[in-house]
């Protein structure tokens, strides 16, 4: 069982930045790949980024290319989300997930999840 647990929201203004961050208690945590994916009021819960256990392959989705960046520390076991030039669409509940599996945008192939941290961005 891998615990993640997310860190780092909060509110900025549009264009501002924000880092999130996730901690996870599996000690091979360089086995996992790590997702983010948000979920705004009303609507479905969307991928974001991901990245391979190893930092070589990343995913993101086109909306936040050149905006986002993710990031793993093997060292530390965790994984962050720099997020840059905000905007308030990009308000969300943000969640980071666990995957045995290489990156991928589909949720249901991410079987650890923490409880989210909100990110709004305000206009």
């Amino acid at each position: 069982q891998v615990q993640v647990v997310e860190s780092g929201g909060g509110l900025v203004q549009a264009g501002g930045s924000l880092r999130l961050s996730c901690a996870a208690s599996e000690r091979t945590f360089s086995r996992y790949t790590m997702g983010w994916f948000r979920q705004a009021p009303g609507k479905e819960r969307e991928f974001v980024a991901a990245i391979s256990g190893s930092g070589i392959n990343l995913l993101y989705i086109d909306t936040v290319k050149g905006r986002f960046t993710i990031s793993i520390d093997n060292a530390k076991n965790t994984v962050a989300l720099q997020m840059n030039s905000l905007k308030p669409e990009d308000t969300a509940v943000y969640y980071c997930a666990a995957s045995s599996r290489g990156p991928s945008s589909n949720p249901t192939g991410y079987a650890y999840w923490g409880q989210g941290t909100q990110v709004t961005v305000s206009s």
